[in-house]
């Protein structure tokens, strides 16, 4: 079976690291190796990552996509498999992740996220989530939508990708400060096919309740369709305040 590493990329992630790595405790069969990348906290997430089996990384700036490719570099499985410091996963997911790509022709795929609080789900949040996965390609980028069956995962969604496939095309662009996960679809789609996993990860609503569900709803859309038009990550990063 393939083996499959698991990266988290982190900055001041105390809140939520504790309880993910727990949750990845209960993987079977386990990971093959868990790579925690830190973007320079200045909080307890380093002290909490210093736990068995998980190897911590230092970025020099915190930057996701920078943190996820070094990461990538350090990673020893056959699958890269990329994870939010505040998402929850089921104990098969590495099972899953073999299945799928247990066809060669899938070279990447990504989960259901469903973004979760305390008491509530998210549910309009969640099914924009579901829905962009195909409305985003099918509308602006129809040619690899219907041509190279290309879809639009984001780093809730728990990316999982064959590392050579990550690596011919480029991995994440290391100078995006965001959509670098959409960037990264547009490449790898053409070194074969995408795939939504109808299974579901638990992703936090930290943003949601801190900027309410239709401000938070607006600003994903707006990012989305900005970069969709070209608008360039730097200017859309402004529209997108780190949230801790």
């Amino acid at each position: 079976m393939l083996s499959v590493s698991i990266i988290i990329p982190t900055l001041n992630e105390a809140d939520y690291l504790a309880r993910t790595l727990r949750c990845l405790e209960q993987l079977d069969p386990p990971a093959a190796d868990i790579i925690i990348v830190d973007g320079g906290s200045v909080d307890d997430t380093l002290a909490i990552a210093q736990v068995p089996e998980v190897t911590v990384l230092s970025a020099p700036q915190a930057r996701r996509s920078m943190q996820m490719n070094l990461g990538a570099q350090a990673a020893s499985g056959e699958v890269l498999c990329f994870l939010h410091a505040d998402t929850l996963v089921p104990d098969d997911l590495i099972a899953v992740i073999q299945a799928v790509l247990s066809n060669s022709q899938v070279i990447c795929g990504a989960f259901i996220s469903v973004m979760t609080g305390l008491k509530t789900i998210c549910w309009g949040v969640t099914l924009q989530n579901f829905l962009k996965t195909y409305w985003g390609p099918l509308f602006f980028r129809p040619h690899l939508f219907f041509g190279k069956g290309m879809r639009l995962f984001f780093g809730d969604q728990v990316i999982f990708c064959r590392q050579q496939p990550f690596w011919d095309c480029g991995g994440f662009d290391a100078d995006m400060p965001i959509m670098e996960e959409s960037d990264f679809c547009q490449r790898i789609t053409h070194y074969g096919r995408m795939r939504l996993v109808n299974r579901v990860v638990q992703a936090s609503d930290r943003r949601v309740a801190h900027l309410g569900a239709l401000k938070a709803n607006a600003i994903y859309l707006t990012v989305g369709l900005l970069w969709a038009f070209g608008v360039s990550a730097t200017r859309l990063k402004r529209l997108y305040a780190e949230i801790r």
